[in-house]
This record gives structure tokens, C-alpha cells and sequence, in this order.
């Protein structure tokens, strides 16, 4: 299959775009099953409340950063950095998301997920601005 490189991005952050929406279908799925016992909302159960927030989480944090990444791509940043922010990332919403979403207690998945993703929004948002200033 050919590719339209129009937009400028590349396949790095092609590649963790893909496997985070794959991770991204997964927790959907988790909460249509907690959906199968509660109409609207989380019916004050606080399972489903917890689905949603890992759900909501990252559909929150990880749009910007893969956005971020594809405008650095596009900036030639390095591959390194690229697969190094988009690694973490994935590790970081793939930890914070099993501790939410598939597991009742698992305390270092939220911390180093949440320190992961914060890292990549920091790094990725830096290097934009610096990018940025200097270009």
C-alpha cells in the first residue's frame, strides 16, 4: 500500500499512533463490558468509575503528545528521540492503563505510567518550543 506523506508525518509516530489506538480499543472494550450492568454514568460503582477515569485518562493525555510527536517528526527530529518519546509513552499508558482498567490493585502501573506520560508531555512539548524558537 502506497503512502501520502502530504501532512509530513512519517511512520514513527504512524507506528505508536497505531499501537496506542489498539491499546485505546482494549480499554473502550473493558468499559462497553461494565457498560452491560450500568446505563449512563457509573451508577455509583466504583469498578466502573474506575474503568472510566483509565478510559478518560488517556484519551486525555495521549492524543497531544502523539500530536507533538507527529510536529517533531515533521521538524526532523531524530528517529532515537522519536521511538525513545513514542516507547515511553506507550509503556507509560500501557502500565497507567492495566492498573485502571484491568487490575483492582496495582499502584506502581498508575505511578510510573502517570511519571512516563508526564515525561513524554514534557519532553515532546519542550523540544516543540525549542524547535520552535530556534527554526
Amino acid at each position: 500500500m502506497a503512502a501520502n506523506n502530504t501532512l509530513g508525518v512519517d511512520m514513527i509516530t504512524m507506528l505508536y499512533a497505531g499501537l496506542l489506538g489498539l491499546w485505546f480499543l482494549a480499554l473502550s472494550l473493558r468499559v462497553i463490558k461494565g457498560r452491560s450492568k450500568i446505563g449512563l454514568g457509573d451508577g455509583g460503582d466504583p469498578t466502573m468509575l474506575r474503568l472510566m477515569r483509565g478510559h478518560a485518562n488517556f484519551a486525555e493525555y495521549t492524543p497531544l503528545i502523539l500530536l507533538l510527536m507527529a510536529l517533531l517528526e515533521h521538524q526532523n527530529l531524530g528517529a532515537l528521540w522519536l521511538h525513545l518519546l513514542g516507547g515511553a509513552l506507550l509503556l507509560g499508558r500501557l502500565l497507567h492503563g492495566y492498573a485502571l482498567v484491568f487490575s483492582e490493585h496495582f499502584p506502581p502501573g498508575r505511578y510510573w505510567g502517570t511519571v512516563l506520560t508526564l515525561l513524554c508531555l514534557l519532553a515532546a512539548s519542550g523540544a516543540s518550543v525549542a524547535l520552535a524558537l530556534l527554526g
